[in-house]
């Protein structure tokens, strides 16, 4: 009786064929067929074998049971919204979508108003909510949030949601009490680097010198990238006492550790690095006092010394930019914002603003200040260098671009900004408001809802092309507040087309604005649904 091939043989045989290597069974068991045909039912033969005589292992230990949860449960009506919200699917997109309001574009609002209340989610959603995570990297931390243990629990099972844990480390549930000190270290040590970012976030928010000398510890150790990610941790509680650390930092052996810590340094008006970078500014820049007007006269640096270098400034420009113009930038970027008052003769900002500047300097200053009233978040700068939102130029006074009026009305409080882009519209319409339109909190106040709404009629209007307002469409069924539903009553009918109007444009508008009021009143009724008492 010859022995059975075991299923190595037969594996091996199939690599390499049964032209190069003999069929390992009894060539009278061949009966005449082709080798090919019989290495395949031998094959057979030893898979059922195999699965006929495997014996059962031994039963592995039971999951632990799911953490208890001490939320309060989601109100009926909004745990059956939810049902709808994730079952809803991304449409086709396109300009021209009908009445029908997005769903998906509601899920985040509707995460953020119930975790607000801190409810607790639905123990049978829980997956759903994963899934909707794990395909939608903007939702996971507040779904995350609002699945809680469970959702943990669950991810440790299922290795589709292992970004759950990656994630969720993050949250200080999962980190050692402030008070095991034990267990920060080894954590420290021995986590992943997902892990030791969140217990460094989570210690600097509760004891930032702690968080500090944690980081100290290893500093000498972690790699350059790493390096990097701990210290733009530190943004957050920035303080002088961070300041002989990353004065430390600025001789690091990464050229982007070295300009992070310069950075941060820079915005502690304080710092030695900020004195330094005011003194080498002030030479560079100076009144004029040689024509019948007050102007500002630049002197760019003539080199980029070692000095300059370590408190950094990048000594190679980009193509395009000279050399001088380069640092120049960098330095008055990084110079606090209170220098120029005493040495431009104690103007205020937006009287330094309006100087002329000689030689065509005044494009590459007024950038660089814009960058640093960004940077050190200095409102009175800011409002200096937007000016008026109604101002003819396309930049403002100093800005050189709407990106960067942008980015200085997010250094001002949100109603004084929703202010300056309601009189921005007002004056020169929504073609160029999409991006200023996406710094303002939400839902919009009342003047910028009102201000956006008319500057849609009016173009609705005026015949102009529908389509190319689908963004600001969209913002305003996300952001507009639903009290301005009303408002919206009187543009939901389908208006006499004008002749020079862009065909179809009337039907598009009507639909757009039926869609963006049945949103809006789809938004109120998830505010009340999650009220506690509201949806019954």
């Amino acid at each position: 009786m010859t022995t059975a091939p075991t299923w190595d043989d037969l594996l091996t045989t199939a690599l390499l064929g049964t032209d190069r290597r003999t069929l390992p069974v009894d060539p009278a068991d061949l009966a005449g067929r082709e080798a090919p045909a019989a290495l395949l039912d031998a094959a057979a033969v030893a898979a059922v074998r195999r699965r006929a005589g495997l014996r059962p292992g031994p039963a592995g230990p039971r999951p632990e049971p799911a953490p208890a949860e001490t939320r309060p449960a989601l109100p009926p009506a909004a745990a059956h919204r939810l049902t709808l919200l994730l079952a809803d699917r991304p449409g086709g997109g396109g300009g021209r979508r009908g009445s029908t309001p997005d769903l998906t574009e509601l899920l985040p609002q509707w995460l953020a108003s119930a975790n607000t209340h801190g409810y607790a989610a639905p123990p049978h959603m829980v997956p759903a909510l994963l899934d909707a995570a794990r395909a939608r990297t903007d939702l996971r931390p507040a779904a995350l949030e609002f699945a809680g243990a469970r959702a943990l629990w669950l991810a440790r099972l299922n290795p589709d949601w292992r970004f759950a844990q990656r994630s969720a480390s993050g949250g200080t549930s999962a980190l050692p009490d402030a008070e095991d000190d034990e267990g920060i270290r080894r954590l420290w040590r021995e986590g992943l680097f997902a892990e030791r970012v969140a217990l460094l976030t989570a210690l600097r928010a509760r004891t930032p010198s702690a968080a500090r000398e944690l980081l100290a510890e290893t500093w000498a150790q972690e790699r350059a990238e790493d390096r990097l990610m701990f210290l733009d941790s530190l943004r957050a509680g920035l303080t002088a006492d961070d300041e002989p650390f990353l004065e430390q930092s600025l001789g690091d052996r990464s050229r982007n550790v070295r300009a992070t810590a310069a950075e941060l340094l820079s915005t502690l008006p304080g710092s030695a690095l900020a004195a330094r970078m005011a003194r080498r500014a002030a030479t560079c820049v100076a009144l004029d006092h040689t024509g019948s007007a007050a102007a500002i006269v630049v002197e760019a640096p003539a080199a980029c010394d070692p000095g300059m270098e370590r408190d950094g400034v990048t000594a190679r420009p980009p193509a395009g930019r000279g050399e001088r113009s380069w640092w120049l930038g960098q330095l008055v970027e990084a110079a606090p914002l209170d220098t120029w008052p005493d040495r431009l003769g104690g103007r205020t900002p937006e009287q330094i603003v309006a100087l002329p500047v000689t030689d065509d300097w005044q494009g590459e200053l007024h950038a660089a200040w814009c960058r640093a009233a960004v940077r050190q978040r200095d409102a009175r700068w800011a409002r200096a260098l937007l000016g008026a939102p109604s101002a003819p130029e396309a930049g403002g006074p100093g800005a050189v671009s709407l990106a960067d009026r942008a980015k200085l009305l997010a250094a001002l409080e949100a109603d004084e900004r929703a202010a300056w882009v309601a009189g921005f519209i007002a004056g020169h319409g929504l073609s160029e408001a999409f991006q200023l339109l996406g710094v303002c909190a939400l839902p919009w106040t009342a003047p910028l809802g009102r201000a956006v709404v008319d500057a849609l009629d009016i173009a609705r209007e005026a015949g102009s092309y529908p389509w190319s307002f689908s963004g600001v469409m969209g913002l305003a069924e996300r952001c507009l507040d639903p009290a301005e539903t009303a408002r919206l009553d009187s543009l939901l009918a389908v208006p006499d087309e004008r002749e020079d109007a862009s065909p179809g444009a009337g039907g598009y508008w009507a639909e757009a604005f039926q869609r963006l009021a049945t949103t809006l009143r789809l938004r109120a009724a998830m505010v009340r649904e999650l009220t506690p008492g509201g949806g019954a």
